[in-house]
């Protein structure tokens, strides 16, 4: 992503001096024409406070303990510098023990890796899109699970890449449920931070739809559901390797993914949205007999904002240092 580093310190280190006062943004550009389209980015680095490369490596043990202790207390400072944060984002979300050392974490890595390949793999014989570097928007599989000849796909594919029905005719539930969530993945890749010059390239969003039809056969409970996208992106766009990202998603889901759980009644986020107006009736009861004036009791306004952790409502860098601050609260 064009960062300008030094080759020592593991290709992390040496940062040039006056980092701290280029903006934040120019490390996650805006394509040009919807430059109208961000929100203004209101986080700025603080000279001397944020976790930088060098203060990172040094935060390490010979052997490769971490002193999260010491890296929090930076975050809260002065955030993390953008070169870094895809690693340090990994600790933060729990990929990695802070105690782990080199060696291990190198073990866990590949392990996860290779889980990964072998997931994605199963993924790719039931739909051989998978993997290809391209990704569909329109449905390739009918409700009794026989494929649709004609649909949407981003380049040219073999005959095949929606998979083939079984010899009698009909699937397995749980696949065509799955192949019939993989358009709608795709419709919202194609909606997801497009206002960003990273997504311009279909290779990076079929990096993502990989990742999310990966993660939809993976978690068959809840699979798919708006708004994964929003969650995903910026561990796709922070960590180069595929599987590292798939990882880091995996692990933010754990702690998100009931806010996506859906029945015919609710969705699991409405509980956050009843916490939210407990909280806003206990602390400015004034302003809760307004929006309660205004037909806003239910808070559904907050909706989108508590499903997605804001991801819409701020710019890109705003919303990540807003991530790093909750994943930095007890």
């Amino acid at each position: 992503m064009g960062f300008l580093m030094c080759k020592e310190d593991n290709g992390l280190g040496c940062l040039m001096k006056n980092s701290a006062s280029v903006e934040l943004d120019s490390y996650f550009p805006v394509r040009h024409q919807r430059q109208e389209d961000v929100p203004k980015t209101r986080f700025k680095p603080r000279v001397g406070k944020t976790l930088s490369p060098r203060r990172w490596n040094a935060a390490f043990s010979q052997d490769g303990q971490l002193d999260i202790a010491g890296v929090l207390r930076r975050i809260q400072r002065g955030g993390i510098h953008p070169s870094i944060k895809g690693a340090v984002w990994e600790f933060l979300l729990g990929c990695y023990d802070p105690n782990s050392t080199f060696e291990e974490r190198n073990e866990i890595r590949q392990r996860r890796r290779e889980q990964y390949a072998a997931w994605k793999t199963e993924c790719k014989e039931m739909a051989p899109v998978i993997g290809s570097g391209k990704f569909i928007t329109a449905a390739i599989i009918t409700d009794d699970g026989q494929p649709i000849i004609e649909t949407s796909v981003n380049g040219n594919l073999p005959d095949d890449f929606g998979g083939k029905p079984s010899d009698n005719g009909s699937a397995d539930k749980r696949v065509i449920q799955w192949k019939r969530s993989l358009h709608q993945i795709g419709l919202d890749v194609v909606r997801t931070d497009r206002i960003l010059v990273f997504y311009e390239t279909e290779k990076n969003q079929a990096k993502l739809w990989d990742i999310l039809a990966v993660y939809s056969w993976f978690d068959g409970d809840i699979g798919y559901v708006q708004g994964m996208n929003d969650i995903c992106s910026p561990m796709v766009i922070l960590l180069d390797d595929e599987a590292d990202a798939f990882w880091c998603f995996e692990r933010a889901m754990r702690r998100l993914r009931e806010n996506f759980r859906c029945s015919t009644t609710s969705v699991g986020v409405q509980s956050q949205l009843s916490t939210l107006a407990q909280i806003i009736k206990t602390i400015d009861p004034k302003l809760h007999q307004h929006l309660e004036e205004l037909d806003g009791g239910e808070y559904l306004f907050a909706f989108r904002m508590l499903m997605v952790l804001f991801r819409r409502e701020f710019s890109f860098v705003d919303s990540l240092y807003l991530w790093e601050g909750e994943r930095n609260s007890p």
